[in-house]
């Protein structure tokens, strides 16, 4: 061996515990032999017999002993490790390498003929085997060295599996012998190994990298798992990496300013959070943890942000409209300030082609009497021209406010007429609020027993004022056999459906009232005997306005249609209540008729007439509950509602709505069966022979015409009554069968009846205006009129969802 070959102990300590150098270099191989290999005589190798003593010890597992002379040995440039335990250790060149140590020194390791990484091939128990070390009697040549009578034990270890993907399985056995994956996520399993063949782990890969775990799915993640490979030469070598996975989407997007302002912004209008936020310590202390390169802004740079997002989703709303088939029915509400100036908002409800009901806000304008009628033809008139629906006008909807209904409504009608084609000369265009109206019946009756009430109350607060207080009251219900099993419990003065369950249960626990007050000298609240029939003869009728305010709740979207049947069993039970026998449940009806009265004479055409379009009852329900109303001049009113429907379609046949270009099309053909005395049309005759029968036809549509679209909806037999029936999806179904009379219905059932959307309780409608808190007040009206009508445009957006730069599965080396 030439000097040049060897490797040299380090000469100090401090160069042995030096970092390991990587090193690639590739060993030549020893030429084959020539001729066939022969026992070969050991005792004319070079190598002493020591050394190979030394080495049979090391890889039987036995302690090795180190002298002198075998660190002296030297093999040439041939490098030679094998794992053979803890104590086990590995000669290469003229030094002693310990495999347990992560740090190997020396240039090379070989492993069989291939090129590898000294750092990674000898770390823990990973064993290198060299193919051109020979054990037993085999023959090696040049500089190989020969391994005699010295028996390997075998191992009986299994292979440590490498590959990344055993991190998210494990082998399970199956039936035969064979074994399969079982996914620690989702514990799904898939074929392994059948017992003499082994399917690989591509597949178990897929399962993971590509979401098809629906675990992993679920997250909104996925996983990629990767592997690098070193390639030189013939050699590939597979290793791991040191970030073995990596999650994609936000984590990884690159960081947009304008996109963070903008949501600011909405988060802002969505929670009715106060600009100034932006500059509040704990915010921006807060936005810095998160992230330290967005740029807080001031107050006034939130207020261009918040505009532009109302401008945004403004113009996409246009957008919605601009395709809008139906005319819109608007709704008013008042809103005062702690300043003179108030505001008044104007909210859109419509059906869109796809046969949706939609409520949407279209203005939020401060004016300086928000009670002058004036003020609200302004608004309205300024609302319609801004979104371009002047011509769409169909009817408007205003709370109970005053009793000067009347006027608001004689002069908005003739103030906006002028302006507007309104419909049946506007008989229907000013509706009342529903819900309104049932909060307005409810606080005359709590009006009228207020002392009882108040009574009621401190009852409650001084039988919930100890659990010694609470223990006694049950036990004298228990004794005297009360079945009730409703709980007693203080109201919320604000929403009146509470008090009305309050009274109810302490009219169950009546007894116990008054045997308590007989018991506990401390206790004389209770009621008295009138007292109490005051409360029953209240929850008599409170109970009709709470069933008919859930009725109307559990539709979700009202349509028109289903107001009238409330209505009209409120006028009938409040008029038989008004004759009441007993003195006390007649007061107490007469105060809640007289109110109701003047709704249903203000507002039972437009419910009759929407209720006409309901395929299930038509004209049928109007005839049997005027009958039970108004009894023998019940013709009188069902002629008036039966002429008023006939009106309003020879208005829609005559004056149709200008057609979007999406419906335009469809105008041409529906224009031609619109006219009640369209007549069939007489195909020419081809050829058949019958041109005898086609002039009969063509005398028959002269002198028969045909029936126009309302006659036929109305003689139609009625649709069943079913749970679940959709009036909505029944008239998208019918429109090629009445296209006409179809519009018409759209325009009527979108008309708001009550004002109270989903997010507000019915309970808690309130008469009067709404009050803005002081910190809206103070801000600029555009920005007022762009958070209140952003918050309300936002759940709804149809914009679509901006695209997060840098998502997507990403690889790792």
């Amino acid at each position: 061996m030439s000097p040049s070959k060897r490797h040299s102990l380090p000469s100090s300590p401090h160069q042995r515990n030096s970092p390991p150098v990587t090193c690639y270099k590739r060993l030549p191989r020893p030429a084959p032999p020539l001729t066939p290999p022969q026992k070969p005589d050991l005792q004319s190798r070079t190598a002493p017999r020591s050394a190979l003593r030394f080495l049979g010890r090391a890889l039987a597992g036995a302690p090795p002993i180190i002298s002198s002379s075998h660190l002296a040995l030297s093999f040439g440039t041939s490098s030679m490790a094998d794992e053979t335990g803890n104590d086990s250790q590995m000669f290469e060149g003229n030094e002693i390498v310990d495999p347990g140590n992560e740090a190997v020194h020396g240039d090379e390791a070989v492993q069989g003929g291939e090129l590898v990484e000294v750092d990674e091939l000898a770390q823990g128990d990973e064993l290198a085997q060299g193919e051109d070390l020979t054990q037993g009697d085999e023959l090696l040549q040049g500089n190989e060295m020969a391994i005699t009578e010295v028996a390997t034990p075998p191992t009986t270890r299994r292979r440590r599996k490498k590959s990344l993907v055993w991190e998210h399985f494990t082998i399970e056995d199956a039936a035969g012998g064979a074994t399969r994956a079982c996914c620690k996520l989702c514990k799904q399993t898939f074929a392994y190994s059948s017992g003499s063949k082994i399917a690989g782990t591509s597949h178990l890969k897929r399962h993971i990298t590509l979401g098809s775990c629906p675990k992993i799915k679920g997250q909104g993640h996925k996983l990629a798992i990767t592997i690098g490979t070193d390639n030189d030469g013939d050699g590939t070598v597979e290793r791991r990496s040191k970030r073995r996975y990596r999650y994609t989407g936000y984590a990884n997007a690159s960081f947009d300013q304008d996109r963070s302002y903008s949501y600011l912004a909405k988060m802002i209008i969505l929670h009715d959070y106060p600009l100034h936020i932006v500059q509040q310590p704990a915010f921006t202390a807060f936005i810095d943890s998160l992230q330290p390169r967005f740029r807080v802004v001031d107050v006034d740079a939130m207020e261009v942000e918040v505009y532009a997002v109302y401008q945004k989703e403004k113009e996409n709303l246009l957008q919605a409209f601009s395709a809008m088939p139906g005319r819109i029915s608007l709704t008013i509400g008042l809103w005062t300030t702690s300043q003179t100036l108030g505001y008044v908002s104007v909210s859109g409800q419509f059906i869109d082609s796809e046969w949706k009901l939609h409520r949407r806000m279209l203005s939020f304008m401060m004016v300086s009497s928000p009670h002058s009628d004036n003020a609200l033809s302004e608004a309205i008139s300024s609302s319609l021209t801004d979104w371009g629906m002047k011509e769409k006008l169909f009817t408007i909807t205003l709370d109970n406010d005053s009793l000067s209904h009347d006027i608001y409504s004689a002069n908005l009608r003739d103030q906006l007429s002028s302006k507007n084609n309104l419909m049946l000369k506007g008989q229907l265009f000013v509706v009342r609020c529903y819900a309104h109206i049932l909060d307005a019946a409810a606080q005359d009756v709590i009006a009228l027993i207020h002392g009882v009430i108040y009574s009621i109350r401190e009852s409650i607060k001084f039988i919930k004022a100890s659990p010694s207080r609470e223990e006694k009251f049950a036990e004298i219900a228990l004794q005297l056999e009360i079945p009730s099993t409703k709980t007693l419990c203080l109201d919320v003065t604000t929403q009146w459906n509470t008090t009305y369950l309050m009274l109810l249960a302490a009219l169950d626990y009546r007894q116990a009232f008054i045997t308590l007050e007989t018991v506990d000298e401390n206790y004389n609240e209770a009621p008295s005997a009138e007292d109490w029939k005051k409360i029953e003869a209240a929850c008599n009728y409170l109970r009709l306005l709470y069933d008919s305010a859930h009725s109307i709740m559990a539709a979700g979207n009202p349509t028109s249609n289903i107001f009238f049947h409330e209505a009209w069993k409120l006028q009938l039970e409040l008029g038989n209540g008004s004759a009441h026998e007993d003195p006390i449940f007649s007061s107490i009806a007469k105060d809640m008729y007289e109110r109701f009265d003047k709704y249903w004479k203000d507002c039972n055409l437009v419910l009759a007439v929407a209720v006409v379009m309901d395929p299930r009852f038509k004209m049928k329900l109007v005839e049997f509950s005027y009958s039970k109303i108004y009894g023998v001049e019940a013709a009188k009113y069902v002629k008036v509602v039966n002429d008023s429907v006939h009106d309003l379609f020879k208005d829609y046949v005559a004056q149709p709505l200008p057609l979007t270009p999406a419906y335009a099309e469809q105008g041409k053909t529906d224009n031609a069966t619109a006219n009640g005395n369209n007549t069939q049309a007489t195909q020419p005759s081809t050829g058949d022979g019958l041109q005898d029968f086609d002039i009969y036809l063509s005398e028959i549509a002269t002198t028969q015409p045909s029936k126009s679209e309302l006659e036929q909806y109305l003689d139609e037999s009625l649709t069943p009554r079913i749970q679940e029936f959709d009036i909505l999806n029944w008239w998208k179904l019918n429109m090629q069968k009445y296209p006409t009379l179809s519009k018409m219905a759209r325009d009527i059932l979108a008309i708001p009846v009550s004002m109270v959307t989903g997010g507000t309780s019915i309970f808690s409608a309130g008469t009067g205006c709404h009050v803005l808190d002081d910190y809206r007040s103070s801000l600029r009206p555009e920005i007022v009129e762009a958070l209140v009508c952003a918050k309300d445009w936002l759940p709804n957006s149809t914009a679509a969802p901006e695209a997060v730069p840098g998502s997507g599965l990403l690889k790792m080396d």
